[in-house]
C-alpha cells in the first residue's frame, strides 16, 4: 500500500510540475509578443475568408491578428471583427481597415491611411460602442469587385443584348452592302489614280499661279500705298478746299432764296392771277377775231356793215 501511495504522489507531483512549466510557456509567449491593442472593425459586407488568427497587416507589414468574428448584436447587418495590433504600430485618425481576399479563399485585414500629425485612435478620438476604440472599414480589393459584380454583370447583359440586335441578319446585310460598296468605291479609287495625280498636278501649278498672282497683287498694293502716302495729301488738300467753296456757294444760294422768297410768294399770289385773266380775255377777243376773218372771207366786206336780211314772205 505505501509503494503504490508512493507512485500516486508522484504522478500527481509529476502533473503539477507539467502543468507549471505549460503556464510558464505560456508566460514567455507572450512576453515574447509584447505589448498589444485591440480595435473593432464593424463590416456591412461579407467578411468570408476571415476567421480567428487571420492576418492584420498595415501597408503590407505583418501588426497582428483577428481576435473574434462575430455578428454586432445591437444591429446583425454588421460583423464584428475584434483585432490584436502590435503596440508600436501608429493607428492614427484616418485609418481605415480594408478586407484583402485571395482566389484561394483566404483573407487577412488590410491597415492603412495614417497621417503624420494626427491623433491616435483611442475612446477619446473615436467612438467605442463596445469598448473598444473603432477602426473604420473601407471597401476594396477583391472584396468590391466582388461586391460590384452584380452590377457588371447586368451591364454584361445589356451590352450582349444590343450586341445581338446590332448583329441580326438584317443589319448583317446592311454591314454587308456597306462593305461592298466600300471595296467598290476603293477600287474606283484606286482605277481612277492616273487622273487624280493629274488633278493633283494641275491643282499645284494653280497654287502656284496664285501664288505669283498674290505677289504681284502685293507689289501692286505697295506701290498704291506709296502713291497714297505721297500724293494722297495734296489731293485731300484740294478736295478740302472744293468742299469749302461748295459749302460757301451753298451758303449763297441758300440767302439768295430767302431774298426771293417774298417776291415769290407776291407773284403767285397777285400777279399770276391778273395774268391768267388777261390771258382768258386776250383768249375770248382772238376768238372773235378770228370769227370775223372767217366771215370776211366767207362772206366779203359787205357782212360787216349788213345786218341781218329779212326774209321774204311768199303767199
Amino acid at each position: 500500500m505505501e509503494t503504490r501511495s508512493n507512485y500516486v504522489w508522484v504522478g500527481v507531483v509529476t502533473l503539477v510540475l507539467l502543468a507549471m512549466l505549460a503556464a510558464f510557456i505560456v508566460w514567455l509567449a507572450r512576453l515574447n509578443q509584447g505589448a498589444t491593442k485591440e480595435y473593432d472593425i464593424f463590416f456591412d459586407q461579407s467578411v468570408d475568408g476571415l476567421a480567428k488568427g487571420s492576418a492584420v497587416t498595415f501597408s503590407g507589414v505583418p501588426a497582428g491578428q483577428v481576435e473574434t468574428i462575430e455578428l454586432w448584436k445591437k444591429n446583425p447587418q454588421f460583423a464584428r471583427v475584434r483585432i490584436k495590433i502590435d503596440d508600436d504600430i501608429p493607428i492614427l485618425v484616418g485609418a481605415t481597415a480594408t478586407i484583402q481576399s485571395s482566389f484561394t479563399g483566404v483573407a487577412k485585414i488590410q491597415l492603412d491611411g495614417s497621417h503624420v500629425g494626427k491623433p491616435p485612435i483611442t475612446c477619446e478620438t473615436t467612438a467605442c460602442p463596445e469598448g473598444k476604440p473603432v477602426i473604420p472599414p473601407k471597401a476594396g480589393g477583391l472584396a468590391q469587385v466582388l461586391s460590384s459584380a452584380p452590377v457588371l454583370l447586368n451591364r454584361l447583359t445589356t451590352l450582349a443584348d444590343r450586341l445581338n440586335d446590332l448583329l441580326s441578319d438584317k443589319n448583317q446585310a446592311s454591314i454587308s452592302g456597306i462593305l461592298a460598296n466600300t471595296n467598290r468605291l476603293t477600287k474606283n479609287v484606286a482605277d481612277a489614280s492616273p487622273q487624280i495625280e493629274g488633278m493633283l498636278k494641275q491643282l499645284q501649278d494653280t497654287m502656284h499661279q496664285a501664288n505669283d498672282s498674290l505677289a504681284a497683287f502685293q507689289t501692286t498694293m505697295k506701290s498704291a500705298n506709296t502713291m497714297i502716302n505721297k500724293e494722297g495729301e495734296p489731293l485731300a488738300k484740294q478736295l478740302r478746299e472744293t468742299l469749302t467753296s461748295a459749302n460757301a456757294a451753298a451758303k449763297s444760294l441758300q440767302a439768295a432764296l430767302d431774298d426771293t422768297r417774298p417776291a415769290a410768294r407776291e407773284f403767285a399770289q397777285s400777279t399770276l392771277p391778273t395774268a391768267e385773266a388777261t390771258l382768258r380775255d386776250l383768249r375770248k377777243t382772238s376768238q372773235a377775231l378770228r370769227k370775223v376773218t372767217e366771215k370776211l372771207d366767207n362772206q366779203g366786206a359787205g357782212a360787216l356793215i349788213s345786218g341781218k336780211g329779212v326774209p321774204e314772205y311768199k303767199p
